[in-house]
């Protein structure tokens, strides 16, 4: 007995080596995916019984999100230097409102390259309007420019962030930019073409990617020149990332860290059908990048 004892204690994490309070597993459940009206199905026969269990104590124990995700949003940005950021809009479906629920997504990473979440706000249809608000907030609370952000070629954060940081550099994101390029073009050229674009991102300097550019130009340009013009009218800012150490290239070429993060909010509200209202959402959402950034 002594012995499996100490086994246990060595292999189970601290949160483990006690009896967790149901007022602390019910909020966890419920952010990971399980609907409040399935609790006392779910719970009832397990815990023997079913009080505690209904939906509104639920919601009522998740309420401090609410509160921890305005703590989040007010605080001070001034101790902290992001030399990257990467931008992106989220779309979650709101199950008691019209609209979905635009989150504007602001990830950051420091000199020591830790990735973390800056700032996240609810915004409409990713306007300019509503980046620069999120921005100027974050200006407000003493964040300085960042040398250089990553983000979607339609994002509205592209005016915003020459509003509030214009010194701060521009990389629009490989893996929208293919997506837009081949939607341009018919199935049957789509796999050349895939290939083609991934030399010039792949390429192992600017000079490459430049003739890997003009290459993809004479493969495509006589039949496809709308293609090519999404390329070719935003080059500066796709190779933008050649200027930084090549150790950060795979990093800056794309929004994955935010994509990769969200494929769990996004599965989260598709599970219940999207939260009740858009400061849920918004509390939500937070509480899962607070999660996945741990």
């Amino acid at each position: 007995t002594g012995e499996r004892r100490r086994f246990s204690s060595a292999i189970l994490p601290p949160w483990c080596r006690r009896t967790p309070k149901i007022t602390e597993v019910l909020p966890l459940l419920y952010l990971h995916g399980l609907s409040s009206a399935d609790f006392v199905p779910a719970l009832g026969q397990v815990l023997g019984s079913t009080a505690g269990l209904s939906a509104s104590t639920v919601i009522r124990l998740t309420e401090t999100w609410k509160t921890d995700q305005q703590a989040f949003s007010r605080r001070d940005l001034s101790g902290v230097d992001y030399v990257y950021v990467w931008a992106d809009g989220i779309h979650v479906n709101i199950r008691l409102e019209e609209h979905k629920l635009c989150l504007l997504v602001l990830i950051g990473v420091r000199a020591d390259g830790r990735k973390e979440l800056v700032a996240l706000a609810d915004g409409y249809r990713e306007s300019c309007e509503s980046w620069a608000d999120l921005l100027r907030d974050c200006a407000r609370r003493g964040m300085r420019a960042p040398v250089l952000a990553v983000g979607d070629g339609a994002l509205g954060f592209w005016g915003g962030l020459r509003e509030v940081f214009p010194t701060t550099r521009e990389q629009r994101c490989w893996v929208h930019k293919t997506s837009n390029v081949l939607a341009a073009l018919p199935k049957s050229a789509q796999p050349g073409a895939k290939k083609a674009l991934a030399e010039i991102w792949n390429a192992e300097d600017r000079h490459r990617a430049l003739d890997a550019v003009t290459a993809f130009e004479a493969a495509f340009g006589a039949k496809f020149g709308k293609a090519v013009a999404k390329v070719r009218d935003d080059i500066d800012e796709l190779l933008a990332f050649y200027d930084f150490p090549a150790e950060h290239w795979q990093h800056l070429r794309t929004t994955n860290p935010i994509e990769s993060t969200f494929a769990t909010v996004r599965h989260r509200t598709r599970v219940t059908r999207g939260p009740g209202s858009r400061a849920a959402g918004l509390a939500m959402a937070f509480k899962l990048i607070e999660a996945a950034q741990d």
